[in-house]
């Protein structure tokens, strides 16, 4: 009877360090629920995202403050649409803040980096950010270096 209970808090033992490695794994992915806060949609138009993802965070000042809930394609201006979900904390943004998409790291995952700007109105709930920089490809740089250095030789 004792091998039995000693087998039964073995079994239960393992069970909790699996689960704990499980909700791990989902909150490093991004896929675990959140609490929900009140949040509130911005969208902001870029002429590259290349490398950006849906579940992406926005952070300000390095915190973070809302993720990309979907990107899409604008039909009218060939552009790429991001939807942000901001939480409501930060709903003062001025109407001239910048969007830019930046890199963590060398060649880390791409986020959302608002910086804040100095007007007086702000932005409202489905307003769209104007001001943005799009997403720095490595291999265009490189390229344009090459085809510099190439345009240099040739002369």
């Amino acid at each position: 009877m004792q091998n039995r209970t000693l087998e039964i808090g073995v079994g239960l033992f393992l069970l909790a360090g699996i689960l704990a490695l499980l909700l791990l794994a989902l909150r490093v992915s991004g896929l675990a629920p959140t609490a929900s806060t009140d949040t509130y949609k911005l969208y902001a138009y870029f002429d590259n995202i290349a490398g950006l993802t849906v579940r992406a965070k926005v952070t300000m000042a390095g915190v973070t403050i809302g993720k990309v809930t979907a990107i899409d394609l604008d039909r009218d201006s060939f552009t790429g649409r991001v939807t942000l979900q901001l939480e409501k904390r930060v709903d003062n943004l001025p109407t001239d803040s910048t969007a830019s998409i930046l890199t963590a790291g060398l060649l880390g995952e791409k986020y959302i980096g608002i910086s804040v700007g100095g007007e007086d109105n702000l932005l409202k709930d489905g307003g769209t950010i104007h001001d943005t920089q799009s997403s720095l490809v490595l291999e265009d740089l490189i390229g344009k270096f090459l085809l510099n250095t190439v345009s240099k030789d040739a002369k």
